[in-house]
């Protein structure tokens, strides 16, 4: 089995009886001629147009993606190609990112970074804890159940929204909660999902957390609802835009807690991506079905 791996140390330290490894260079000119005869093709943080070019290599039987959603691929991978995710490989990130700007957020720390830019011993009273919090995860899979494993030890009630529920399940669920969480990908069927009639049946003074995919939320009636004071803040990971113009007015709300979709960003990232792509392929060559496998209409 010949096998198109990314041209780094991590990778190129690999080895695998009953494969054949080709390292490839996402700078260099044509990858494509490297890739034909290749039956499958790891990709990890390749420029658009490099892979969009591996991923018409003639012969190519399948994809594994090291990230957990699969937008950027998913329309460029020809029919008959399977393509993998690897949502496991970033599930344990994602949910401490989401569960850390949570309690940043019910503790008040943003509010006090602001006032340590100004020098200012300022107290704050209305302080929480997640203990009783309802919290309702929209996109209920590995990581959102990894994040309720986390959130119940703290005393929050979890409930999840999943694709089964009905339109009266899904806004019976979103009024009642404290904090709604993001986690689905993109796809036609969920961008713009929280639009302003969904932002409308939150619960006065709930927090919004998107860790899945920016264009998931109407940007604007987002704004609109963090500025009247309906939503008590919101933690973002992805925006939409992304990135987020110097001038966008999500930068300059008290209620809001923004990283730059780092939510799965961790100083071992490549060496535990190196041991998962050795995994699926050893499962691979013993016949069997790795994880992962991609519904390209679901997104997951």
């Amino acid at each position: 089995m010949n096998i198109l791996i990314p041209d780094l140390p991590e990778f190129q330290r690999l080895s695998m009886t009953g494969a054949t490894l080709i390292p490839y260079d996402p700078r260099a000119p044509q990858p494509e001629r490297l890739a034909a005869g290749a039956d499958g093709l790891i990709l990890w943080a390749s420029p658009k147009a490099a892979y969009q070019a591996l991923l018409q290599a003639s012969g190519l039987r399948w994809v594994l993606t090291l990230t957990a959603g699969v937008d950027h691929v998913a329309d460029l991978t020809p029919p008959g190609v399977e393509l993998y995710n690897a949502s496991k490989l970033h599930d344990h990130a994602v949910a401490t990112h989401v569960l850390a700007g949570m309690l940043a957020a019910a503790r008040g720390l943003h509010l006090f970074r602001d006032a340590q830019r100004a020098s200012s011993w300022q107290r704050r009273e209305q302080l929480a804890t997640l203990r009783g919090a309802q919290v309702v995860i929209w996109g209920f899979g590995h990581i959102g159940r990894l994040l309720g494993d986390m959130l119940s030890p703290l005393g929050a009630e979890v409930s999840g929204i999943r694709s089964s529920d009905t339109p009266e399940q899904r806004a019976a669920l979103l009024a009642g909660a404290d904090w709604t969480v993001l986690l689905l990908p993109s796809t036609p069927q969920t961008r713009g999902t929280v639009n302003a009639e969904q932002l409308a049946v939150l619960k006065p003074g709930s927090w919004l957390v998107n860790a899945g995919r920016g264009d998931l939320v109407d940007t604007g009636a987002l704004v609109a609802r963090l500025q009247s004071g309906h939503l008590g803040g919101a933690v973002l990971d992805v925006t939409d835009p992304e990135p987020l113009p110097a001038d966008h007015p999500l930068w300059q709300l008290e209620n809001v807690i923004l990283t730059p979709h780092v939510g799965s960003a961790t100083a071992d990232v490549l060496e535990r991506a190196s041991a998962y792509a050795t995994e699926f392929v050893e499962t691979l060559l013993l016949g069997r079905a790795p994880e992962g496998l991609v519904d390209r209409e679901r997104g997951y």
